[in-house]
């Protein structure tokens, strides 16, 4: 039997796709569907690892999660992380592939679609429903001779699709008209209607609305749904970064993290609610520094030297502040970064902050695995590793946190905590342990997706139209 697809398609990127795509994940599960999500390609450096191995992007594991499932490469056969300089890195089927500027990525257009028809194939043959997440908006005219993840995709598979609008950033009506006025008979003939994402306030204020665009477009609404704040879903992009939530910051434990231009894995910090985010050096002094993932470590370091904040890090230290790296955070913090087969640079090696007695040496085998461990203080938390090359430090140094396969990680000296796991503050207690102050945790999961899929079928309509109900 092969799985009935159906396409949640955008007006533009941070509509509100991989937030709907969860919901309808986690309401199909609710109502004992067995379903999958799918993204062709995605692009994000936000990622996470498989217990299989290989990596694909963080909100379809999010989705995964949503159906109660495993993440697997099927589900985002194509992840691209951009390295801020036009290229990005092409991970195919979990691997690493090859490194790419948009118009190299163009010409392989044709190559990668068998990519995803089959890893599309390998879930709908164990599956009844899955649900297809595009990318950015359905609408990019110039893009259709290489679509692999859009209306090209949906009319391959013949699959109904729906289109996701954010009412929030305004236009919607321009958005949604123009999306539909530009579709292709093939397109159209597969569209079942739209949905209005993110309403602040009372909605049948914007019932007119629904009328107007119902009548324009000669599409059903199939909902208007609430800005929802208070439910957490993993996001793709660092757009979502602007729309954080904000709270006050708690005495002693003013936090800055630096905002680097090819920021990885930002869902690290959401416990972290008071934060400020910093792309120069600020006039305030801070009782913690992060420095985040990064998928270019070495561009991302000569990008902090340049305006000075590498300078501004190191005098926040001195003064009694904590810096805490992650990832390619963590690699920074030492006194070198070898790269020897220039996979991030053509300096060979360069200096890093000099905060910790370590080095780092990149290679071409990438690292992504699950873990779970403790701190030294017995806080204990699941993470996960995804990261080129290794750091090693000299003498003896405590670690960060030791693993359930007994290895350590990381280090805790002087004032400066270095990690390669992700997600370790994403648990309240190492967040309680490290920065001093009470951290609300998380909502667990299932009560997360149990609150999503409650939240879409108050406010989903005419699902019928779907083949779903």
């Amino acid at each position: 039997m092969t799985a009935r697809p159906i396409f949640v398609g955008g007006t533009s990127s941070n509509a509100g796709k991989s937030w709907m795509a969860t919901a309808l994940c986690a309401w199909l599960r609710g109502r004992g569907v067995r379903v999958a999500p799918f993204k062709a390609q995605n692009m994000s450096n936000n990622s996470y690892p498989c217990k299989g191995g290989g990596e694909i992007g963080r909100a379809q594991a999010a989705q995964a999660d949503a159906c109660g499932l495993d993440p697997e490469p099927a589900m985002n056969p194509i992840l691209l992380k951009p390295n801020g300089n036009g290229e990005s890195q092409v991970v195919l089927n979990g691997r690493v592939w090859k490194t790419l500027s948009a118009r190299e990525y163009y010409t392989h257009a044709d190559a990668l679609l068998p990519h995803v028809l089959v890893a599309y194939e390998s879930l709908a043959q164990r599956f009844d429903v899955v649900v297809i997440e595009g990318a950015g908006s359905v609408s990019e005219l110039n893009l259709r001779p290489f679509d692999l993840v859009n209306l090209g995709l949906v009319t391959r598979l013949h699959a109904p699709w729906v289109l996701v609008a954010d009412i929030e950033r305004g236009g919607v009506f321009a958005s949604i008209l123009g999306a539909v006025a530009l579709l292709s008979a093939d397109e159209r003939a597969l569209f079942r209607g739209f949905m209005v994402n993110k309403f602040r306030g009372d909605l049948t204020l914007f019932d007119d609305g629904v009328k107007i665009l119902e009548e324009r477009s000669g599409a059903p609404c199939l909902g208007v749904f609430p800005y929802a704040d208070d439910i957490e879903v993993a996001a793709e992009d660092s757009l979502a970064l602007d729309r954080r939530r904000r709270i006050a910051p708690p005495a002693g434990a003013s936090v800055a993290i630096v905002r680097l231009p090819r920021l990885s894995n930002f869902t690290d910090f959401r416990l972290i609610a008071w934060a400020d985010w910093v792309d120069a050096p600020p006039l305030a002094d801070y009782d913690f520094v992060i420095l985040p993932g990064s998928k270019n470590t070495v561009a991302d370091l000569e990008w902090m030297r340049a305006r000075r904040l590498d300078e501004w890090v190191i005098a926040q230290h001195r003064r009694g502040a904590t810096v805490i790296g992650i990832c390619g955070g963590y690699q920074m913090l030492g006194r070198a970064i070898h790269d020897p087969d220039r996979l991030e640079s053509d300096a060979g090696s360069v200096p890093g902050l000099g905060l910790i007695t370590a080095e780092t040496t990149l290679a071409r085998d990438k690292t992504t695995r699950v873990v779970s461990g403790s701190t030294a203080a017995g806080a204990m938390f699941d993470a996960y590793e995804i990261h080129l090359g290794s750091t090693t430090s000299d003498g003896t140094v405590a670690p960060f946190a030791r693993l359930a396969d007994r290895t350590c990680d990381g280090v805790r000296v002087n004032r400066v905590i270095g990690t390669y796991l992700h997600g370790a503050l994403e648990s309240a207690a190492v967040c309680e342990e490290i920065f001093g102050v009470p951290v609300a945790p998380s909502e667990a999961a299932t009560h997360t997706h149990r609150r999503l899929a409650e939240w879409f079928e108050t406010h989903a309509r005419s699902m019928d139209v779907l083949g779903l109900s």
